[in-house]
């Protein structure tokens, strides 16, 4: 567990720092905000192991927070640091999909042993994925094109590879357009933004499917209302890393 990343939101200065200075002594990668907003964007853009979100917090409350990772990072462990005697807040904080909770004043000891449980409890993250197949064309995801069974090559733009990267990082699982908009655009604002991942998905399924290939497979599956997955069938592949470089 040691030397993976761990994002502290809090605003009490004396317990945010408690809780770094803990989490570094036991060999964790610690980063830390002191508001929701700066902590929202901090997950955004360090993509941690694990969050520690208070609740209580100005600019975005940690349950605004909350909702808002479970639309982009729906598989991120997240832990809630709430003061005692607020159970609604805990149940609430639960139900909006938090892995776990710590009731303030708490010891580095009990917070040390529940971000284990939790890591222990959420599956590790699956390798990189350098490419993906079906009925017999390939997608080579690094150089960004597609080979046909008739041997043909098509490219894609940088764009639509990291879309199907996404989508296969994340097999199983419906990825929302909002997601997709803030893991591959980096774009928050998303009322204005979602027609544009329809516009990329429509393209990429043409150029995933030309015409003459008879081996041509269904690569986006549309889940009416909630977004897309990588349909089944579509085998993915992952990078190999060497065992002494993996967290």
């Amino acid at each position: 567990m040691p030397g993976r990343c761990i994002v502290v939101v809090e605003d009490e200065e004396p317990i945010r720092r408690g809780v770094v200075d803990a989490l570094t002594i036991s060999g964790y990668d610690a980063l830390e905000a002191a508001d929701g907003l700066a902590g929202l964007n901090l997950v955004r853009s360090s993509e941690p192991d694990l969050v520690l979100l208070d609740l209580a917090m100005p600019k975005m409350d940690g349950l605004e927070v909350l909702t808002e990772l479970r639309r982009t990072h729906a598989t991120l462990p997240i832990i809630i640091l709430t003061a005692r005697g607020s159970e609604e807040d805990r149940v609430r904080g639960l139900k909006l999909g938090a892995d776990d909770y710590v009731v303030k004043p708490f010891s580095a000891r009990e917070l040390l042993a529940r971000v284990e449980a939790v890591m222990r409890r959420c599956p590790d993250r699956p390798e990189p994925v350098k490419s993906i197949t079906a009925g017999g064309q390939t997608v080579d995801l690094d150089r960004c094109e597609v080979r046909f069974s008739t041997g043909e090559v098509v490219a894609l733009s940088e764009m639509e590879s990291e879309i199907l990267r996404h989508l296969a990082y994340n097999p199983g699982r419906v990825i929302s357009r909002e997601e997709l908009l803030t893991r591959v655009w980096g774009i928050d604002d998303h009322k204005l933004e979602t027609r544009a991942v329809d516009m990329h998905i429509t393209r990429l399924r043409t150029k995933l499917s030309p015409k003459g290939d008879t081996s041509t497979a269904e690569w986006i599956t549309t889940v009416r209302g909630k977004g897309y997955m990588l349909a089944g069938g579509v085998d993915v592949q992952r990078r190999d890393i060497p065992e002494n470089s993996r967290p």
